[in-house]
């Protein structure tokens, strides 16, 4: 297991993260799919998040991130949805017109827990497959 720290803590925590368009819209292939994946990237490069795995769908995008506990993940899943939906309705005017806000105001997260890594992150890379 990989311990992080910070001035006050050691900790490990990581976190399994899906999220939707809103209307759960198959809306998210390329190029969209590759600037969001972007997008993301650099959120979590700012927020010194460890992106350790991610998968976007047509339909939803899951993550496995680890982060901060004094940042908190609620704090990163807010950041990860917000800038994207600002950007990709910018860059991308089509999803104006068809859709009110890029993301349903839901998420699902779950700690990972001791459950091995590389299982977790296997699971993601082949949600293409299913």
């Amino acid at each position: 297991m990989k311990l992080n720290s910070n001035n006050n803590v050691t900790y490990s925590c990581t976190y399994r993260v899906v999220f939707c368009p809103k209307y759960r819209r198959k809306m998210l292939a390329s190029p969209i799919n590759d600037r969001l994946k972007a997008i993301i990237r650099e959120v979590c490069g700012e927020s010194q998040a460890e992106l350790i795995e991610m998968e976007v769908m047509l339909d939803h995008v899951h993550l496995l991130v680890g982060c901060d506990p004094r940042f908190g993940i609620n704090r990163l899943v807010r950041s990860i949805k917000g800038r994207p939906s600002g950007l990709l309705r910018q860059e991308f005017p089509a999803l104006k017109s068809r859709l009110p806000s890029l993301w349903t105001n839901s998420y699902f997260v779950a700690s990972v827990g001791g459950a091995p890594l590389s299982v977790i992150k296997q699971y993601i890379e082949n949600q293409k497959n299913v």
